[in-house]
C-alpha cells in the first residue's frame, strides 16, 4: 500500500513503512536511498490551481500543495505525527529533532493537507509529538502496528486524541465552573 506521511520526511516512520512492506510517498522523494530528489513537475499558474487550491492562497501554500497533490491522490493510508508543543523538553538537539519528526513547514499548508486526508477517508493514524523517550518508543509501536495491520483500518485513529490543529486535546472546565470560580472571586 502508498503511505504517506505528514510532515514529510519524518525518518522516525519512513523506515517503518518500507520495513512492513509499504511504499512511502513523498512529494520530495526523500527516502533511504535518494534523499535529495525533489518530485518532477512544473509549477505554472494552470497546473497551481488544481483541485486543492484557489488563487486566493498565497504562493508559498500553493507551491506546497502542488507537490502534496502530486502524492495524495496515490495514497492508500497517512501517518500524522501532531505538532511540537510550545513548551518542551528536548530529547535531541535541534537538527535531529527536524531529522526525527520532519518540518512543519508552513502551518496553513500543514492545515489544508490534513482536510485533504481526511476528506480521502484513507484509513490515517494521528499520533502526537513525542515529548520524552517513552513517548518515542510508544509512536514507534503504534506506528509499526498500525502499518502490519493496515488491511484491517478504516478510517482515522486518533489514539493520542489530537485535535484538528494536531495538538492534545486539553481538558476543558465547563461553563458553569468558570461561572462559579468569576463569581466567588468578585
Amino acid at each position: 500500500m502508498n503511505v504517506i506521511v505528514i510532515p514529510d520526511a519524518s525518518m522516525i516512520v519512513i523506515p517503518l513503512i518500507e520495513k512492513n512492506g509499504h511504499t512511502y510517498l513523498s512529494p520530495s522523494n526523500f527516502s533511504k536511498e535518494d534523499n535529495m530528489d525533489i518530485c518532477e513537475g512544473n509549477l505554472t499558474f494552470d497546473n497551481l490551481i488544481s483541485k486543492y487550491s484557489s488563487s486566493e492562497l498565497p504562493s508559498g501554500v500553493k507551491s506546497r500543495l502542488f507537490l502534496f497533490s502530486n502524492v495524495v491522490d496515490k495514497a492508500d493510508a497517512a501517518i500524522i505525527i501532531g505538532k511540537r508543543p510550545k513548551i518542551r523538553e528536548r530529547m535531541y538537539g535541534a537538527l535531529n529533532d527536524l531529522i526525527l519528526f520532519g518540518g512543519n513547514s508552513c502551518n496553513n499548508a500543514r492545515s489544508l493537507e490534513l482536510k485533504i486526508v481526511h476528506d480521502l477517508n484513507i484509513p490515517t493514524l494521528k499520533l502526537a509529538y513525542p515529548t520524552n523517550r517513552s513517548d518515542l518508543i510508544e509512536l514507534i509501536h503504534k506506528a509499526d502496528y498500525f502499518l502490519k495491520n493496515l488491511k484491517d483500518v478504516s478510517g482515522t485513529l486518533n489514539e493520542d486524541n489530537l485535535s484538528h490543529d494536531g495538538f492534545p486535546k486539553e481538558e476543558k472546565a465547563p461553563i458553569f465552573d468558570v461561572k462559579k470560580l468569576l463569581d466567588s472571586l468578585i
